[in-house]
């Protein structure tokens, strides 16, 4: 069986109980790093063989791990924080399983997109995921002018070195329109910024905050 685990996105008691229970049974976890995830494993005294699944090692670590498998063995899937197949190469073994009708389930548990989606105050009824946006300026800027033009919340992710970058798009795009960018979910210093893209924009000039950011239009 290869159970997809959720794991939290910051606040280590946001782990379910199912969850902890799946990764005391299973004979291997596949992490997207293994020292990120021993720290949840340690703090839970789980201690279970754990090996690396990344973006660099995914086609020939999924064959590994689909070999693991057949031989039938239990794997859990776990991501660095939330639900794995949401941007991380967990999407590649899950696809190679079912390939190769391999039993699975998802046990379900903390998305940072979700997280920020309620906290936004945006109408949640439907929702767009956008991902990262582009990386350069040309190609975040035509994204965000495709954005623009759905009817419903945009949900997106930033980093902290690009955030400066995107929310100065933002701004020659939308506005005034009102944005929620938030950041450091459910941990001790989580912050949502409800304001104008400007706003914010001024707000990290001055603060200079790090870590990853979810952004809700």
């Amino acid at each position: 069986m290869l159970y997809i685990v959720a794991t939290p996105i910051g606040n280590l008691k946001d782990i379910t109980l199912r969850a902890m229970e799946v990764l005391r049974s299973v004979d291997l976890i596949a992490c997207e790093d293994t020292r990120h995830t021993k720290i949840l494993l340690n703090h839970y005294a789980i201690h279970k063989p754990t090996t690396s699944f990344y973006q660099h090692n995914r086609f020939t670590k999924a064959e590994y791990l689909l070999g693991f498998l057949k031989e039938g063995k239990d794997i859990a899937l776990v991501s660095d924080a939330g639900t794995p197949g949401i941007l991380d190469p967990g999407y590649n073994l899950i696809n190679l399983a079912i390939r190769n009708n391999i039993a699975m389930t998802f046990i379900p548990g903390p998305s940072a997109l979700i997280n920020a989606l309620v906290l936004s105050g945006k109408p949640a009824h439907e929702f767009y995921f956008a991902g990262f946006l582009p990386p350069k300026r040309k190609a975040r800027q035509n994204k965000l002018q495709e954005l623009f033009r759905l009817k419903c919340t945009v949900i997106c992710y930033e980093s902290s070195h690009r955030i400066l970058a995107s929310l100065e798009d933002m701004e020659e795009i939308f506005g005034a329109k009102e944005i929620a960018v938030a950041r450091e979910l459910t941990k001790k210093f989580e912050e949502v910024t409800r304001a104008s893209p400007r706003v914010i924009l001024e707000k990290i000039r001055v603060a200079r905050p790090r870590g990853e950011f979810v952004i809700a239009i």
